[in-house]
């Protein structure tokens, strides 16, 4: 069997998704070296931080926190890349899992009730195949213990892609598109709302506007990444 995944991993190589090598046998996702130097935020140390002072003043939240660090060109572009247009639905999960491990005992993360992923629209959602935010969460949830809820917040209207859009834009294009299913079992719940990059924080504002139609609802927020704040 040894002999057999080496021949396997001879025609069929596993690669870095950061780099490009190849992957050590206990390897995943990402080599060693390129996990190291994964700009890590640091964020969910301070429950004050560039990602929850982004929503003073706009929507309550709990805390906010993103794992990494993302930038035009950076490794953190090319694997949110990878994730959202190339298949490669494994690099969330791993993301997910990384950040898990320190955001379950952070203030502000300890305490959820669930994991709720900034849902896609059913006909991108058939495109695409995967939402890159449930992977994430589906990380998360894996070594918080915390589980995901998918169908809590859907997405009632196809809007365009963010990118490139300004501040206003960006709030126009999501505002008022997400309902909320049975609110009324969620009462008094602290939900972890996800996503993948947060930049002005307008999708991320208008789930939380939708999901303040639950009673005593607490939110916080956690993404992959956040650029520059």
């Amino acid at each position: 069997m040894i002999y057999l995944s080496d021949f396997i991993s001879l025609i069929f190589p596993r690669i870095c998704a950061g780099c490009g090598n190849s992957l050590w046998k206990k390897e995943e996702v990402l080599c060693n070296s390129c996990e190291y130097h994964l700009p890590d935020t640091k964020f969910h140390f301070h429950l004050e931080n560039p990602v929850t002072r982004l929503f003073w003043g706009r929507v309550p939240i709990e805390t906010g926190s993103a794992f990494l660090y993302f930038n035009k060109g950076n490794k953190v572009q090319r694997l949110i890349h990878q994730l959202k247009y190339k298949g490669k639905k494994e690099i969330g999960i791993f993301l997910g899992a990384r950040y898990g491990a320190s955001l379950k005992d952070a203030p502000g993360f300890n305490t959820a009730d669930a994991i709720i992923p900034v849902p896609l629209h059913k006909k991108k959602y058939m495109q695409r195949g995967y939402n890159q935010s449930e992977q994430f969460a589906i990380g998360l949830s894996g070594s918080m213990n915390i589980p995901v809820n998918n169908h809590l917040l859907e997405r009632k209207t196809d809007t365009d892609t963010q990118t490139r859009k300004s501040r206003f834009s960006r709030y126009q294009n999501v505002h008022e598109i997400f309902l909320v299913n049975h609110p009324e079992k969620w009462k008094g719940k602290h939900l972890i709302l996800v996503d993948d990059v947060i930049t002005t924080g307008a999708t991320l504002e208008s789930c939380i506007l939708a999901l303040q139609f639950i009673p005593d609802v607490k939110i916080s927020i956690a993404c992959i990444a956040t650029a520059t704040l």
